[in-house]
Protein backbone atom coordinates (compact mmCIF):
# COMPACT_ATOMS: atom_id res chain seq x y z
CA UNK A 1 0.00 0.00 0.00
CA UNK A 2 1.22 3.76 -0.89
CA UNK A 3 2.43 5.08 2.49
CA UNK A 4 2.52 8.96 3.74
CA UNK A 5 5.97 9.72 4.29
CA UNK A 6 6.15 13.00 6.72
CA UNK A 7 8.63 15.42 6.81
CA UNK A 8 9.52 18.27 9.23
CA UNK A 9 9.52 21.58 6.73
CA UNK A 10 7.84 24.89 7.75
CA UNK A 11 9.47 27.17 5.11
CA UNK A 12 9.11 26.89 1.31
CA UNK A 13 12.33 27.91 1.04
CA UNK A 14 13.87 26.00 3.84
CA UNK A 15 17.49 24.10 3.11
CA UNK A 16 17.02 20.33 3.42
CA UNK A 17 20.12 17.91 4.75
CA UNK A 18 20.76 15.77 2.22
CA UNK A 19 19.85 12.32 4.25
CA UNK A 20 16.60 13.78 3.63
CA UNK A 21 16.63 14.67 0.36
CA UNK A 22 17.66 11.00 -0.48
CA UNK A 23 14.95 9.70 1.45
CA UNK A 24 12.64 11.85 -0.14
CA UNK A 25 13.89 11.07 -3.58
CA UNK A 26 13.47 7.14 -2.89
CA UNK A 27 10.24 7.11 -1.19
CA UNK A 28 8.39 9.26 -3.61
CA UNK A 29 10.02 7.15 -6.82
CA UNK A 30 8.59 4.11 -4.94
CA UNK A 31 4.90 4.92 -5.35
CA UNK A 32 4.77 6.99 -2.15
CA UNK A 33 2.87 10.56 -0.69
CA UNK A 34 5.59 13.17 0.54
CA UNK A 35 3.58 15.22 3.27
CA UNK A 36 4.60 18.27 5.22
CA UNK A 37 2.19 18.68 7.64
CA UNK A 38 3.28 22.57 8.66
CA UNK A 39 4.38 23.81 5.58
CA UNK A 40 1.34 26.20 4.88
CA UNK A 41 0.83 28.37 2.38
CA UNK A 42 0.10 31.48 3.56
CA UNK A 43 -3.64 33.65 2.32
CA UNK A 44 -2.31 37.51 2.60
CA UNK A 45 -4.71 40.19 3.49
CA UNK A 46 -7.34 41.19 1.31
CA UNK A 47 -6.91 37.63 -0.22
CA UNK A 48 -9.68 35.73 1.83
CA UNK A 49 -12.36 36.96 -0.29
CA UNK A 50 -10.69 35.13 -3.10
CA UNK A 51 -11.58 31.81 -1.11
CA UNK A 52 -15.46 31.01 -2.65
CA UNK A 53 -16.52 28.62 -5.35
CA UNK A 54 -17.74 31.70 -6.96
CA UNK A 55 -14.50 32.32 -8.47
CA UNK A 56 -14.06 29.41 -10.52
CA UNK A 57 -17.97 30.17 -12.49
CA UNK A 58 -19.29 26.59 -13.33
CA UNK A 59 -16.12 25.17 -13.77
CA UNK A 60 -14.11 23.11 -10.76
CA UNK A 61 -11.18 25.13 -10.93
CA UNK A 62 -9.26 28.16 -11.49
CA UNK A 63 -5.86 27.41 -14.13
CA UNK A 64 -2.94 29.46 -14.13
CA UNK A 65 -0.07 29.31 -16.58
CA UNK A 66 3.41 30.40 -14.68
CA UNK A 67 5.10 30.93 -17.87
CA UNK A 68 3.02 33.31 -19.58
CA UNK A 69 1.43 34.42 -16.39
CA UNK A 70 -2.59 33.59 -18.17
CA UNK A 71 -5.06 32.62 -15.71
CA UNK A 72 -8.94 31.16 -17.09
CA UNK A 73 -11.23 32.46 -14.78
CA UNK A 74 -14.24 34.43 -16.17
CA UNK A 75 -16.47 36.59 -14.60
CA UNK A 76 -14.10 38.41 -12.22
CA UNK A 77 -13.58 42.20 -11.35
CA UNK A 78 -10.04 43.69 -12.53
CA UNK A 79 -9.41 43.59 -8.73
CA UNK A 80 -9.93 40.02 -7.67
CA UNK A 81 -8.63 38.83 -11.17
CA UNK A 82 -5.44 40.52 -10.56
CA UNK A 83 -5.30 38.81 -6.71
CA UNK A 84 -6.07 35.83 -7.89
CA UNK A 85 -3.35 35.95 -10.59
CA UNK A 86 -0.95 37.30 -7.74
CA UNK A 87 -1.49 34.15 -5.35
CA UNK A 88 -1.37 31.72 -8.01
CA UNK A 89 1.81 33.62 -8.93
CA UNK A 90 3.24 33.45 -5.56
CA UNK A 91 1.87 29.51 -5.10
CA UNK A 92 3.59 28.62 -8.32
CA UNK A 93 6.99 29.73 -7.86
CA UNK A 94 6.87 28.75 -3.70
CA UNK A 95 6.66 24.99 -4.89
CA UNK A 96 9.20 25.59 -7.29
CA UNK A 97 10.93 26.53 -4.80
CA UNK A 98 10.23 23.29 -2.38
CA UNK A 99 11.18 20.95 -5.28
CA UNK A 100 14.88 22.47 -5.81
CA UNK A 101 15.29 21.94 -1.79
CA UNK A 102 13.94 18.60 -1.65
CA UNK A 103 13.92 17.20 -4.58
CA UNK A 104 17.41 18.46 -6.47
CA UNK A 105 18.00 15.83 -8.26
CA UNK A 106 15.26 16.73 -10.27
CA UNK A 107 15.91 20.30 -11.13
CA UNK A 108 17.24 20.28 -14.46
CA UNK A 109 14.40 18.11 -15.46
CA UNK A 110 11.42 19.47 -14.21
CA UNK A 111 9.47 21.03 -16.30
CA UNK A 112 6.73 23.43 -14.31
CA UNK A 113 3.58 23.18 -15.79
CA UNK A 114 -0.07 24.55 -15.01
CA UNK A 115 -1.17 25.84 -11.68
CA UNK A 116 -4.64 25.41 -10.11
CA UNK A 117 -6.94 26.44 -7.70
CA UNK A 118 -10.19 24.50 -6.64
CA UNK A 119 -12.41 25.95 -4.42
CA UNK A 120 -14.83 23.80 -5.21
CA UNK A 121 -16.14 20.91 -2.82
CA UNK A 122 -15.36 17.86 -3.93
CA UNK A 123 -17.90 16.02 -2.00
CA UNK A 124 -21.26 15.94 -3.88
CA UNK A 125 -20.11 17.47 -7.25
CA UNK A 126 -22.03 15.89 -10.12
CA UNK A 127 -20.11 15.09 -12.98
CA UNK A 128 -19.75 11.99 -15.36
CA UNK A 129 -18.03 8.73 -14.16
CA UNK A 130 -14.97 9.51 -16.51
CA UNK A 131 -14.52 13.15 -14.81
CA UNK A 132 -15.32 11.70 -11.23
CA UNK A 133 -12.02 12.54 -8.95
CA UNK A 134 -13.78 10.89 -6.26
CA UNK A 135 -13.01 7.43 -7.95
CA UNK A 136 -9.81 5.78 -7.46
CA UNK A 137 -7.58 6.41 -10.52
CA UNK A 138 -4.48 7.39 -11.93
CA UNK A 139 -3.99 10.29 -14.07
CA UNK A 140 -3.95 10.33 -17.63
CA UNK A 141 -5.72 13.18 -19.82
CA UNK A 142 -7.27 12.69 -23.19
CA UNK A 143 -6.16 16.22 -24.57
CA UNK A 144 -2.48 16.43 -23.29
CA UNK A 145 -0.59 13.42 -23.87
CA UNK A 146 2.98 13.34 -21.87
CA UNK A 147 4.88 10.60 -24.39
CA UNK A 148 6.14 8.95 -20.64
CA UNK A 149 6.98 12.11 -19.20
CA UNK A 150 6.09 11.64 -15.15
CA UNK A 151 3.16 13.50 -13.80
CA UNK A 152 4.66 14.93 -10.28
CA UNK A 153 2.40 17.33 -8.64
CA UNK A 154 2.31 19.50 -5.15
CA UNK A 155 -0.75 20.07 -2.89
CA UNK A 156 -1.46 22.25 -0.38
CA UNK A 157 -4.60 22.75 1.79
CA UNK A 158 -6.02 26.69 2.30
CA UNK A 159 -9.71 25.57 3.77
CA UNK A 160 -9.68 28.53 6.25
CA UNK A 161 -12.86 26.58 8.07
CA UNK A 162 -10.40 23.66 9.32
CA UNK A 163 -11.91 21.08 6.78
CA UNK A 164 -9.38 18.15 5.43
CA UNK A 165 -9.11 17.25 2.42
CA UNK A 166 -9.74 13.70 2.03
CA UNK A 167 -8.13 11.02 -0.13
CA UNK A 168 -8.22 7.30 -0.87
CA UNK A 169 -4.93 5.48 -1.72
CA UNK A 170 -5.04 2.40 -3.69
CA UNK A 171 -3.00 -0.49 -4.80
CA UNK A 172 0.37 0.19 -6.19
CA UNK A 173 0.93 0.81 -10.06
CA UNK A 174 1.98 -2.65 -11.11
CA UNK A 175 -0.89 -4.44 -9.84
CA UNK A 176 -3.26 -2.16 -11.21
CA UNK A 177 -1.30 -2.38 -14.63
CA UNK A 178 -1.69 -6.74 -13.99
CA UNK A 179 -4.85 -6.44 -13.38
CA UNK A 180 -6.62 -4.37 -16.09
CA UNK A 181 -3.82 -4.73 -19.09
CA UNK A 182 -5.59 -8.07 -20.22
CA UNK A 183 -8.43 -6.01 -21.34
CA UNK A 184 -6.73 -2.94 -22.75
CA UNK A 185 -6.95 -2.91 -26.92
CA UNK A 186 -3.68 -1.87 -28.58
CA UNK A 187 -3.71 1.27 -30.58
CA UNK A 188 -4.91 1.58 -34.02
CA UNK A 189 -1.99 2.06 -36.24
CA UNK A 190 -2.10 5.73 -37.65
CA UNK A 191 -4.69 6.93 -35.17
CA UNK A 192 -2.02 9.57 -33.41
CA UNK A 193 -1.44 11.16 -36.23
CA UNK A 194 -5.15 12.00 -36.76
CA UNK A 195 -5.39 13.07 -33.14
CA UNK A 196 -2.49 15.68 -33.50
CA UNK A 197 -3.62 17.08 -36.88
CA UNK A 198 -7.44 17.33 -36.04
CA UNK A 199 -6.40 18.89 -32.90
CA UNK A 200 -8.09 16.71 -30.59
CA UNK A 201 -4.63 16.26 -28.49
CA UNK A 202 -2.22 19.23 -28.23
CA UNK A 203 1.00 16.42 -29.36
CA UNK A 204 1.28 13.19 -30.66
CA UNK A 205 -0.58 10.26 -28.36
CA UNK A 206 2.00 7.78 -27.69
CA UNK A 207 1.00 4.32 -27.12
CA UNK A 208 1.86 5.05 -23.44
CA UNK A 209 -0.68 7.78 -23.43
CA UNK A 210 -3.00 4.79 -25.23
CA UNK A 211 -2.61 2.74 -22.10
CA UNK A 212 -2.34 5.19 -19.47
CA UNK A 213 -5.67 6.46 -20.84
CA UNK A 214 -7.64 3.15 -20.87
CA UNK A 215 -6.31 2.52 -17.20
CA UNK A 216 -7.98 5.86 -16.30
CA UNK A 217 -10.77 5.22 -17.69
CA UNK A 218 -11.09 1.45 -16.91
CA UNK A 219 -10.08 1.75 -12.82
CA UNK A 220 -12.73 4.24 -12.89
CA UNK A 221 -15.66 2.64 -14.41
CA UNK A 222 -15.12 -0.25 -12.37
CA UNK A 223 -17.48 0.00 -9.76
CA UNK A 224 -16.46 -3.22 -8.57
CA UNK A 225 -12.70 -2.47 -8.02
CA UNK A 226 -13.45 0.91 -6.18
CA UNK A 227 -15.24 -0.58 -3.77
CA UNK A 228 -12.96 -4.13 -3.13
CA UNK A 229 -9.70 -2.84 -3.76
CA UNK A 230 -7.38 -2.66 -1.19
CA UNK A 231 -7.16 1.20 0.08
CA UNK A 232 -6.66 3.39 2.96
CA UNK A 233 -8.14 6.84 3.90
CA UNK A 234 -6.07 9.49 4.44
CA UNK A 235 -7.00 13.31 5.89
CA UNK A 236 -4.79 16.19 4.91
CA UNK A 237 -5.30 18.91 7.34
CA UNK A 238 -5.44 22.42 6.60
CA UNK A 239 -1.75 23.67 6.60
CA UNK A 240 -0.25 20.58 5.08
CA UNK A 241 1.34 20.42 1.77
CA UNK A 242 1.98 17.13 -0.14
CA UNK A 243 3.48 15.94 -3.47
CA UNK A 244 2.92 12.87 -5.32
CA UNK A 245 3.26 11.09 -8.77
CA UNK A 246 -0.11 11.13 -9.93
CA UNK A 247 0.57 9.06 -12.80
CA UNK A 248 1.62 6.23 -10.87
CA UNK A 249 -0.28 6.26 -7.51
CA UNK A 250 -3.50 5.42 -7.56
CA UNK A 251 -5.40 7.74 -5.61
CA UNK A 252 -8.87 9.69 -5.20
CA UNK A 253 -10.37 12.77 -4.02
CA UNK A 254 -13.11 12.07 -1.90
CA UNK A 255 -13.24 15.88 0.32
CA UNK A 256 -12.81 19.30 0.94
CA UNK A 257 -12.82 22.56 -0.48
CA UNK A 258 -10.25 25.01 -1.39
CA UNK A 259 -6.93 23.28 -2.39
CA UNK A 260 -4.18 24.62 -4.75
CA UNK A 261 -2.27 22.35 -7.02
CA UNK A 262 0.51 22.67 -9.36
CA UNK A 263 1.99 20.07 -11.62
CA UNK A 264 5.01 19.58 -12.88
CA UNK A 265 6.76 17.15 -15.67
CA UNK A 266 9.81 15.47 -15.68
CA UNK A 267 11.40 12.85 -18.25
CA UNK A 268 11.78 9.45 -17.13
CA UNK A 269 15.54 9.65 -17.52
CA UNK A 270 15.80 12.24 -14.54
CA UNK A 271 14.57 9.79 -12.33
CA UNK A 272 16.76 8.32 -9.65
CA UNK A 273 15.41 4.50 -10.57
CA UNK A 274 13.39 5.00 -14.05
CA UNK A 275 12.23 1.43 -13.51
CA UNK A 276 9.66 2.35 -10.67
CA UNK A 277 8.21 4.75 -13.75
CA UNK A 278 5.10 4.15 -15.74
CA UNK A 279 6.30 4.21 -18.66
CA UNK A 280 8.86 1.25 -17.62
CA UNK A 281 6.43 -1.01 -15.75
CA UNK A 282 4.11 -0.83 -18.77
CA UNK A 283 6.59 -1.64 -21.54
CA UNK A 284 8.32 -4.63 -19.16
CA UNK A 285 4.84 -6.01 -19.19
CA UNK A 286 3.82 -5.50 -22.24
CA UNK A 287 7.43 -6.42 -23.53
CA UNK A 288 7.62 -3.39 -26.05
CA UNK A 289 8.67 0.62 -26.05
CA UNK A 290 5.65 2.71 -25.75
CA UNK A 291 7.35 6.10 -26.82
Amino acid sequence: MTEIITFPNTSWDEQVATAAAELALTELERGNVLLFPQLRFSIEAGESRLLSPEIAGNAKNVSFDPSTGSLRASGLGDADFQALQELMRRFAASTRSLLRNVLPRYEAGLEQARTSFRPAEIAGRRTSWRKDDTRLHVDSFPSSPTQGKRILRVFTNINPHGHSRNWRLGEPFERVARRFLPSLKPPIPGADRVLEVLRITKRRRSAYDHYMLQLHDRMKADSAYQSQVAQRAWEFQPGSTWIVYTDVVSHAATGGQHALEQTYHLPVDSMLDASTSPLRILENLLGRELT
